[in-house]
């Protein structure tokens, strides 16, 4: 580590990336101030649970409610109207420094994103309509990507339906403030996390073309969450809710890590509503078993409510790299909440129906193997 600055071409490297060369500066003279630290995160307001109702289940198969929420999505598919966004970014550090989206899952041909693509065809030939794909990539996993979907013929999906755009990037910082560098002497890049999501897209130019195609609704999934498929009653019960945002939910099993829907009572505006919050933001001594359930980070969004700009915080998360502690500031896709109006979907994370389970590591994926080959096929 070394306080040395960046030189005009790194510079100029990371603004191709979306870089934020005036924000990272108030970030490092803040923790030289001694004014940033996790005590900041904690979010503004008490947590409680959300009021009785707030989070509704699926219909059924086979009920009305369910035949009915399964027409308004297939008819919203058969018109053009759903996209599907894959959050294909981070690091690609917990499968050995290979971008996981890549890896194989079912065999050398169907990796994580291969099997996210045959869900979006198996959509389109039950709805007779097109599905266009949007994956979120980092600086380092775009490379892997595009080239594993060059190698693939982008999987059987016509070129004009899969369009890449990138997450931003920043640097990582001594708690200090110093820049950190690698040991090739570039500095030590990250992506300040899924909540690059909205901004991303709407500067890519993916959301306006999105819109002007006819786009209504973005379906926006993890790459490693292969239960987050498809389907026309989740959609249609979005359409018919008419809110800005759908968030799927699953129940809260040991152990789990990660946000959950409360009820944030604030003085600040948006006052007292029910809105994601992060483990991260906990205050000291939280019981998050408050709730029984917990975030999948699976949404529906209404497309044009996402063009807009949404103050997203920046949060502090310190990292282990290379035995040293380093800082990262990470905004959150869930903090949309915070800003949109907002359905909850309690979804299952067992059995045939299920729309959970994330793979986080290579023995996640080993564990995984045969729920996922029952749900895709072998």
């Amino acid at each position: 580590m070394t306080s040395r600055e960046l030189s005009d071409a790194q510079r100029a490297a990371l603004e191709k990336h979306g870089f934020d060369a005036a924000r990272l500066e108030r970030h490092r003279a803040a923790l030289r101030a001694k004014s940033l630290g996790k005590a900041g995160n904690v979010v503004p307001g008490r947590l409680l649970p959300p009021p009785p109702g707030t989070i509704a289940g699926l219909p059924r198969a086979g009920t009305p409610d369910a035949d009915r929420a399964a027409a308004l999505g297939k008819a919203a598919i058969a018109r053009g109207e759903l996209g599907v966004v894959v959050l294909n970014g981070g690091m690609a550090t917990r499968f050995g420094g290979v971008v996981k989206g890549v890896v194989p899952v079912l065999g050398d041909a169907r990796s994580f994103l291969a099997l996210k693509l045959e869900d979006l065809r198996a959509a389109e030939r039950r709805c007779n309509g097109r599905i266009p794909v949007f994956l979120m990539n980092s600086f380092a996993t775009d490379t892997a990507t595009k080239a594993h979907f060059a190698k693939h013929r982008n999987f059987d999906h016509p070129a004009d339906q899969v369009t890449h755009f990138e997450q931003f990037v920043s640097i990582r910082l001594t708690r200090e403030g110093d820049l950190v560098y690698e040991a090739d002497g570039q500095p030590a890049r990250y992506g300040p996390g899924h909540g690059d999501f909205a901004e991303a897209l709407r500067r890519s130019g993916c959301l306006a073309a999105f819109l002007a195609r006819g786009g209504k609704h973005l379906f926006v999934s993890n790459v490693d969450n292969l239960g987050a498929r498809v389907d026309e009653i989740v959609l249609g019960q979005h359409i018919e809710k008419g809110k800005d945002v759908t968030v799927e939910v699953a129940p809260k099993w040991k152990g789990d890590v990660g946000g959950s829907p409360y009820l944030v009572e604030s003085a600040r505006p948006p006052e007292s509503q029910v809105q994601l919050v992060e483990q991260i933001r906990y205050p000291d001594g939280f019981d998050p078993d408050i709730v029984e359930v917990f975030n999948t980070n699976t949404f529906h969004f209404r497309a044009a409510a996402l063009d807009a700009e949404f103050p997203l915080g920046y949060y502090y998360v310190e990292k282990s790299a290379r035995g040293q502690t380093v800082v990262q500031m990470e905004r959150l896709i869930g903090e949309m909440t915070r800003f949109l109006s907002c359905n909850f979907v309690q979804v299952e994370r067992t059995g045939d129906k299920n729309r959970f389970f994330p793979v986080k590591a290579p023995e996640d994926l080993e564990q995984a193997r045969a729920e996922i080959a029952r749900l895709y096929g072998r």
